[in-house]
């Protein structure tokens, strides 16, 4: 009897090793297949690389294009003039830069021009720096000072000079000494170097100005210029119409990031992204996190209205820069993020 138990108690050992080895190799296999899953690449150019996107940077960081099975390949453009030539050419399959280049690109002939496809941001992201403490700053002040703005035409000149004159400076080109040849993202050394009374400057440079002693934020473009669509992700029609899957999935996570950064608080967001901005204090991240949450910069969802792309032929007719309207489903595809909504 008691050699009968034994016999037993060995089968049942065998039997729970054997289970044990089964579920075992089971999940290596189950492991490895997962990790053999094929991500498509895709290359996205970004016009800057700042926290006004946000967003962008918290699906990266939270694997967001990871599991819509992307594998985002992130460059930067230093400007929308060399991100939309990138993406026109062919070296990137995406861009995210002001909207205002793909109405420039479709004036121009381009046969395969770019489309709008999903918006980011519904405010300007930048902030006026002055050299002292401004609390009753008036943009009636800039008459006969120096600024350096952005490139001529480029959304964050046009929205400096639409302010302007929606606060009674008439003709800023006269009224203003504006420098508008200096290249994006070197406005900060030249104003840290003395050039200037103010810099237009988007995050993290414009804090950074201050941290340092060298600046202060005066105005925000953003509130001061009111809703505006200054952001969104554009593809190639010919990339829209064969690539229709990829760019509902981009359009998902982008979505996701959106969410994340407006229902989560500024130093969870900073805590995200700081990665993405290794060389910026997780404080002075947080700081700018809440200033762009505070003001409403980011959308809601990724859908571009009709009722802003008006708004951004009026800025062009207003800078003179706009040959003739454009119909806005021309430039303007909302399908994917209606169908992101919808889902």
């Amino acid at each position: 009897m008691k050699r009968k138990r034994q016999v037993n108690l060995r089968i049942l050992t065998c039997i729970v090793i054997v289970i044990y080895v089964s579920v075992f190799c089971f999940a290596c296999m189950h492991k490895q297949n997962a990790s053999q899953v094929q991500l498509t690449d895709v290359r996205l150019i970004e016009v800057a690389h700042s926290v006004f996107y946000a967003p962008q940077y918290v699906a990266i960081e939270e694997g967001y294009f990871q599991e819509e099975g992307i594998n985002l390949k992130l460059q930067t453009g230093a400007g929308a003039d060399k991100a939309m030539v990138a993406l026109l050419t062919g070296e990137a399959d995406i861009g995210l830069m002001g909207s205002e280049a793909t109405i420039y690109t479709y004036q121009e002939g381009a046969t395969d021009y770019a489309i709008n496809f999903a918006q980011l941001t519904n405010r300007a992201g930048n902030f006026l720096v002055g050299r002292s403490k401004e609390d009753d700053f008036k943009w009636s002040s800039l008459r006969g000072k120096t600024v350096l703005g952005g490139r001529p035409n480029g959304m964050p000149e046009m929205i400096l000079e639409y302010i302007l004159k929606k606060t009674g400076v008439h003709n800023p080109q006269e009224e203003v000494n504006l420098i508008t040849n200096i290249d994006f993202g070197l406005t900060i050394e030249a104003f840290a170097s003395g050039t200037g009374d103010y810099t237009v400057e988007f995050e993290p440079y414009a804090s950074s100005l201050e941290s340092s002693g060298k600046g202060y934020v005066v105005a925000s473009l953003g509130v001061d210029s009111g809703y505006v669509p200054y952001t969104a992700y554009s593809a190639r029609k010919s990339y829209l119409e064969n690539h229709e899957e990829i760019l509902e999935k981009f359009t998902r996570a982008i979505q996701k990031g959106l969410d994340y950064v407006n229902e989560h608080t500024a130093e969870e967001v900073a805590e995200c992204i700081q990665g993405q901005f290794e060389e910026t204090s997780r404080e002075s991240l947080t700081q700018i996190v809440d200033r762009y949450q505070l003001q409403n910069t980011w959308k809601n969802n990724c859908i571009l209205e009709e009722d802003s792309f008006l708004l951004l032929q009026n800025i062009l007719e207003d800078a003179k820069v706009l040959e003739e309207r454009i119909p806005y489903e021309t430039l303007v595809n909302t399908k994917f993020a209606q169908m992101v909504q919808n889902n």
